[in-house]
């Protein structure tokens, strides 16, 4: 069956939108700073296609013309939009920062890994369960002689 010209359009917009996106449109390339740190941007892309087409047959006072009497057209668009960075840090530190958005409430959210950190390394430096009884029962003996 011989290719219709619509297929040929369609053939040919694909080949273009392929030849303009990549993978390095949505994750960008790398870039590290003189500290180690690591900047990925990563953007989100959008496409539109269309295409369409129609055969006409020729009025009854023209020629009779060979082949097909074809008339059609394509397009395509694309939309890339940043939205942030991946920031890997010498530390092995990995962090998304949003090129917009709520700043504050970022801020909190990236904020609770650290605190949830810092929580657990209070709890793991307090007292063991022996020196606990110790210092109640000395806390009980000065309580008590204090009264008397």
């Amino acid at each position: 069956m011989a290719e219709h010209p619509i297929q040929g359009l369609m053939k040919t917009a694909m080949e273009s939108i392929k030849d303009m996106v990549d993978v390095n449109t949505i994750v960008g390339d790398a870039v590290e700073t003189s500290d180690g740190t690591v900047i990925i941007p990563i953007s989100r892309v959008a496409f539109g296609f269309a295409a369409g087409g129609g055969d006409f047959e020729p009025a009854e006072t023209e020629k009779q013309v060979e082949g097909q009497s074809f008339g059609g057209g394509s397009g395509a668009g694309v939309s890339v939009k940043p939205v942030g960075f991946l920031v890997c840090s010498s530390k092995n530190e990995v962090r998304f920062m949003p090129v917009e958005g709520d700043i504050v409430l970022d801020r909190l959210i990236d904020m609770v890994p650290q605190a949830i950190d810092k929580i657990q390394g209070m709890l793991r430096h307090t007292p063991k369960d022996d020196q606990l009884n110790e210092l109640a029962k000395t806390a009980e003996t000065q309580s008590v002689e204090a009264k008397a």
